[in-house]
C-alpha cells in the first residue's frame, strides 16, 4: 500500500470516491474551500443510492421548519436522536450533526440550484417520542430539471421505480399517492416526463451535480478505487481502474470515501450481517469497495450490524443494472385490508410501523427450533384492497398479473404459500375485529400519526386497518432488505477516519454509509440516511480543504 514513486497519471488536492449525496456534498465544500477536486465513481451514472431515494433531507432545527409553523430545538433534537441511537454510537458525533446539518442546508441551498421545502406532515419516525417532532424536519428537494445538465443528462441515474413521474415529495403527500392512485394527474406527470422534469432522489442529485459541473468538475466515471496509497504514514493518493486501465491519482490534501454500503457484497454481508439482507434496495456498485480499503489502513469499525432496514417485494424478471430489481415496500403493508403473516399464518408486527424497526421482528431467533420462525414472511391481501389502491405497479382496474399468488379462500391461498391454514384463519379473524373496532391490541397498527401517513385518511374509523374478508385474496412474499448498509470506518468530528488505535488516519476521511452510523440502530426519520450523509460530507470536504 505504499505509494510509488513513479510520476502519478493526475494530481489534485481532494480526491472523493462516491458520487451520492456525501459524495457530492464533500466535493462542493472542498472546492468551496479552496481545493482542486477529483470525483470518481465505480458507475457509468452520477448518484449512487442518492439518486434512487426519496431524495428528502432530515435535518433537526433547519430554517424552513419556522415557515411550516413547527417549532424546534437544539435539546429536543439531542434528546430524541440519543434515544434511537440506544448507547451505540458517539454522542459527540451526535451533537456534530445536530449542530452542522443546519449550516450543510444553508450552503448547499447558497451554491447550487436547490431549494428546499419543509413537510409538515411527514412526521419523525417515532413521533410520541421526547425531541420528536410532527413533521417539518424533512426536507424536500422538489423537481429538477435534467436540461440544465446539458450532455450530463443522461449520466444521471434514475431510479427504476419513479424515474418516469415528476411529483415532487409536498405533491405526492397532497395528491394521496398511494391511498388514491386513480387520482392522480397523469397528463400532467407525463407532461413533465416530456420535458425532462425529475423528482426525489434524482432532484436532488441533479442540483449537487449542476453545481460541480459548473466549477468545472465532472466525475471520473466508469471508475473503480482500487488502494488508498500512503507515504510516511498519510493517505496521499489512490489506485483506480478507469474502463480497464489502471491509473495512480494523486491527492496533497486527502482522500474522502464516499463510496455507499456494502450489502451488495454477499462475503460483507455473511460476516458482519449474518446473511440477512438478501434483497438490498439500493444500485448494485455497493459492494463495500471504501470499506475494504480503510480496513487495510487498519480502520476502526462502528455498527457493523446494521442496515437502513427495508422489507423488499420482487417482480419477477424486473431488473436493474443486470441485478433483479428489489422493491422497498413502503404502503402496501400500512393500508386497510393487508396484513403480513409467517409461515405459521400468525401476524408478528406492526405492520405500518417505519420500515427499518418493522423489520427487525423478521431476525427473530427461536433457540429450540434453530430457525428464524418470521421467515418467510407473506402480505395477505383481499379483494377490497385491489378494488382501492395500486398493488405494486397495477391501479384499481388493471387485471392482477398472474404471477402473484391467488384463490378464492384464504385456506387455498395458505395451501399455495406454504403457510399454515389453521394459523391464518384465525389471525385474520382476530384482526377482522381489530378493523371494524378500530384499534389493533396485538401490535397498535394505526396507533401512531407516523402509521397515518401511509394509511388511507378516508377509511374509518382507523386509516391503516381494514377487513380481508373479501375474495379474491392474494399473497406476496416480502423479503429482507435494505436501502443501505450502516456500518463502517468510524469517525471523528472533523470526519477524519480512525485508526483502531483511536487515532485519525492522516490525509483519509469519510462519509456516508461507508461511515459507522451515527444513529446507532435508529432511524430518526425521513432523510436521515441523506440528512446525516450530506452534513459529514459537508464536514469531510471542509477539512479535506484545509488540510496541509
Amino acid at each position: 500500500m505504499w505509494f510509488s514513486k513513479a510520476k502519478p497519471h493526475l494530481e489534485t488536492d481532494v480526491i472523493v470516491i462516491g458520487s451520492g449525496g456525501a459524495g457530492l456534498t464533500a466535493a462542493l465544500a472542498a472546492s468551496q474551500g479552496g481545493a482542486k477536486v477529483v470525483v470518481i465513481e465505480k458507475s457509468s451514472r452520477v448518484g449512487g443510492t442518492t439518486a434512487v431515494s426519496g431524495g428528502v433531507l432530515w435535518i433537526p432545527t433547519n430554517h424552513h421548519m419556522r415557515a411550516a409553523g413547527i417549532a424546534d430545538s437544539r435539546a429536543e433534537a439531542l434528546t430524541y436522536i440519543k434515544r434511537l441511537a440506544d448507547g451505540r454510537s458517539d454522542d459527540a458525533l451526535i451533537e456534530t450533526f445536530v449542530d452542522e446539518a443546519p449550516q450543510m442546508l444553508k450552503f448547499i441551498e447558497e451554491v447550487t440550484p436547490l431549494k428546499f421545502a419543509a413537510l409538515p406532515r411527514y412526521p419523525d419516525y417515532h413521533p410520541e417520542f421526547d425531541g420528536a417532532k410532527p413533521g417539518g424536519r424533512s426536507l424536500d428537494p422538489g423537481l429538477f430539471d435534467t436540461k440544465l445538465l446539458g450532455p450530463w443528462r443522461e449520466k444521471l441515474r434514475r431510479s427504476p421505480v419513479f424515474g418516469m413521474t415528476a411529483m415532487s415529495v409536498t405533491e405526492a403527500t397532497e395528491w394521496g399517492v398511494f391511498a388514491k392512485p386513480r387520482a392522480l394527474p397523469f397528463k400532467l406527470l407525463g407532461q413533465r416526463f416530456s420535458e425532462g422534469l425529475v423528482c426525489y432522489g434524482g432532484a436532488l442529485v441533479g442540483g449537487l451535480l449542476r453545481a460541480l459541473l459548473d466549477r468545472a468538475i465532472e466525475p471520473m466515471l466508469s471508475t473503480s478505487a482500487r488502494e488508498l496509497l500512503v507515504e510516511d504514514g498519510r493517505v496521499v493518493g489512490l489506485r483506480v481502474e478507469k474502463d480497464g486501465k489502471p491509473l495512480v491519482l494523486s491527492a496533497r490534501r486527502g482522500v474522502i470515501l464516499a463510496s455507499g454500503g456494502f450489502e451488495w457484497s454477499k462475503e460483507l454481508v455473511a460476516r458482519f450481517l449474518g446473511g440477512l439482507i438478501t434483497h438490498p434496495n439500493s444500485p448494485p456498485t455497493n459492494e463495500g469497495d471504501g470499506l475494504k480499503m480503510a480496513m487495510a489502513l487498519g480502520a476502526d469499525l462502528g455498527n457493523m450490524n446494521e442496515a437502513w432496514w427495508c422489507p423488499s417485494i420482487d417482480i419477477p424478471k424486473e431488473e436493474y443494472d443486470g441485478q433483479q430489481l428489489h422493491r422497498g415496500d413502503f404502503a402496501i403493508r400500512s393500508l386497510p385490508h393487508s396484513i403480513l403473516v409467517n409461515r405459521r399464518g400468525r401476524r408478528f408486527v406492526n405492520e405500518a410501523h417505519n420500515y427499518n424497526d418493522m423489520m427487525k421482528p423478521f431476525f427473530t431467533f427461536d433457540p429450540v427450533s434453530y430457525d428464524r420462525p418470521n421467515l418467510p414472511a407473506w402480505l395477505i391481501l383481499d379483494a377490497q384492497f385491489v378494488e382501492r389502491y395500486a398493488l405494486l405497479t397495477v391501479i384499481p382496474g388493471m387485471p392482477v398479473p398472474e404471477w402473484i399468488p391467488k384463490a378464492a379462500t384464504l385456506r387455498e391461498l395458505a395451501a399455495k404459500i406454504g403457510v399454515d391454514a389453521d394459523g391464518l384463519d384465525a389471525t385474520v379473524a382476530r384482526f377482522n375485529g381489530f378493523a371494524l373496532a378500530g384499534v389493533d391490541n396485538d401490535f397498535q397498527r394505526g396507533a401512531s400519526l407516523y402509521d397515518h401517513f401511509y394509511g388511507d385518511p378516508e377509511h374509518r374509523p382507523n386509516p391503516n386497518l381494514g377487513t380481508i374478508e373479501k375474495g379474491p385474496f392474494y399473497a406476496l412474499e416480502v423479503h429482507p432488505g435494505a436501502i443501505g448498509t450502516k456500518g463502517g470506518t468510524r469517525v471523528d468530528a472533523r470526519a477524519q477516519v480512525l485508526h483502531v488505535r483511536g487515532t485519525p488516519i492522516a490525509g483519509l476521511y469519510a462519509a456516508g454509509n461507508v461511515m459507522a452510523g451515527i444513529t446507532g440502530a435508529g432511524y430518526p426519520g425521513a432523510g436521515s440516511t441523506i440528512g446525516t450523509a450530506m452534513t459529514f460530507g459537508y464536514i469531510a470536504g471542509r477539512a479535506a480543504a484545509r488540510a496541509q
